[in-house]
């Protein structure tokens, strides 16, 4: 379908009713913002991607900002109008947006919103923050939560896991993401990508973390780099591509994949070694689809399987596997400066459950591996209790399981493996450890 130019406004309302499904809902911006750019031209996407990336980011801030704004809190009912004053602040805070053209675009969004009675609200509070921006902004300096824009719990656990450093923490998910790519080393190697990318006019440098990965300086439209058709590269953090090279797998090896979606780790255990039989297992049907695509695209083979990964009884053919990445349902706390929207989705209640199905995946799939094989454990959570703990738990509890040291100089070094925190070596948060069956 043709993508079509559509007026600010428009896109302003498709941003208010996006963030409000996140904020009311609990969806993502992922799940919500391939649908809603559908039909969007380049300069369209860009700008609604703008909008609920950067008030998500920011929420915490300018919802503190907004109860020194208004006389009495929105009710829950109209969690839309208060999207929308949250995206106004943005624009007037963060997008320098003239202030008459917030103010005018926000107050006609009130009756497309089918509710005309907001006007005025809309009118006065964002005149009434243009008027008094310096004091207001100010006075967010003596409120944590504010000046961090992450919740109270988030901020009491990155504290009590890394007193030094949680504020660098927080700033770094605050940060925008750099755009990096994995090149496919069965296509061309790292040096023929940057020579691509330099006659293409994109600057971008090596990473040093990764032998495969290029860091691109400034924006770029993914699907317009060169090679992006051939499968001449993916798009994967930094951190991310350390798992394929720690789990080591060699020719002839047999690996799993659990958790796999969308694709990106599977992918490169084939650019690494694509003499492997490979499982990439994941629940999700559709998300196993973006597996397949991915797979397809870069001109690699492995087996995809739709099951639960711990109900090993309906997809385990018995057959034990030398290599299994366990890249771990978690809270994705260290990837919060590409995905802004889990500070609103997350719930610190959530932690305690993801630390149990984390150990439980752990102990299911540990039968499958053959003596002597390796399980690379994996999230991208900076929480102690979702990483080192969760491992400490399994090898108390499994007599034939042992630790392999990780002899690595990236990340910091935990009681057990070693966690990148978010923005250390330009990096996403991300913990790893190996564990070996003796």
């Amino acid at each position: 379908m043709r993508s079509v130019a559509k007026s600010d406004d428009s896109i302003r309302l498709t941003a208010v009713r996006t963030l409000t499904s996140v904020v009311a809902d609990g969806k993502s911006l992922g799940e919500l913002l391939p649908a809603a750019r559908q039909n969007l031209d380049t300069r369209g996407a860009a700008l609604l991607q703008e909008l609920t990336y950067g008030a998500a980011r920011w929420s915490y801030r300018l919802d503190a900002l907004l109860l020194k704004l208004v006389n009495k809190p929105l009710r829950n009912r109209d969690a839309d109008v208060r999207v929308a004053l949250w995206l106004g602040l943005y624009e007037a805070e963060y997008m320098r947006t003239p202030d008459y053209a917030v103010t005018d675009s926000y107050v006609r969004l009130a009756k497309k919103l089918g509710k005309p009675w907001a006007r005025g609200l809309i009118n006065a509070t964002i005149r009434k923050f243009f008027r008094e921006r310096e004091t207001l902004l100010a006075s967010l300096a003596e409120d944590e939560v504010a000046e961090t824009a992450h919740p109270a719990w988030l901020l009491k656990m990155l504290s009590a896991d890394w007193p030094e450093q949680h504020p660098s923490i927080a700033e770094a998910g605050n940060a925008r993401a750099p755009l990096v790519l994995r090149v496919n080393r069965r296509q061309l190697n790292r040096t023929q990508m940057l020579d691509a990318l330099s006659t293409a006019g994109i600057a971008a440098r090596p990473h040093e973390l990764a032998d495969d990965a290029i860091l691109i300086d400034g924006n770029a439209q993914v699907e317009r780099l060169p090679g992006y058709e051939n499968g001449h590269f993916s798009v994967q953090d930094v951190a991310a591509q350390l798992a394929a090279v720690l789990l080591d797998a060699q020719t002839g090896h047999r690996v799993l994949d659990a958790c796999a979606a969308p694709g990106g780790k599977t992918c490169h255990i084939l650019e690494l070694q694509p003499s492997v039989d490979l499982i990439s297992l994941d629940s999700s049907a559709s998300r196993l689809l973006r597996v397949e695509e991915n797979l397809a695209r870069l001109d690699l083979t492995a087996k995809t399987v739709c099951a639960d990964a711990s109900d090993t009884a309906n997809w385990w053919d018995g057959q034990p596997f030398d290599r299994i990445l366990l890249d771990a349902p978690c809270s994705a706390l260290g990837v919060l400066r590409r995905r802004p929207d889990i500070r609103r989705l997350r719930r610190e209640s959530d932690i305690p459950v993801l630390a149990s199905l984390q150990l439980d995946l752990l102990q299911a799939l540990w039968p499958l591996l053959a003596p002597g094989g390796r399980l690379v454990y994996a999230t991208c959570s900076v929480l102690r209790r979702e990483n080192e703990q969760v491992v400490g738990r399994f090898l108390d509890a499994t007599s034939d399981a042992r630790e392999v040291p990780l002899e690595v100089d990236w990340g910091y070094e935990c009681l057990h493996g070693r966690q990148i925190l978010p923005g250390q070596h330009e990096a996403d948060g991300f913990y790893y450890a190996i564990l070996q069956k003796v």
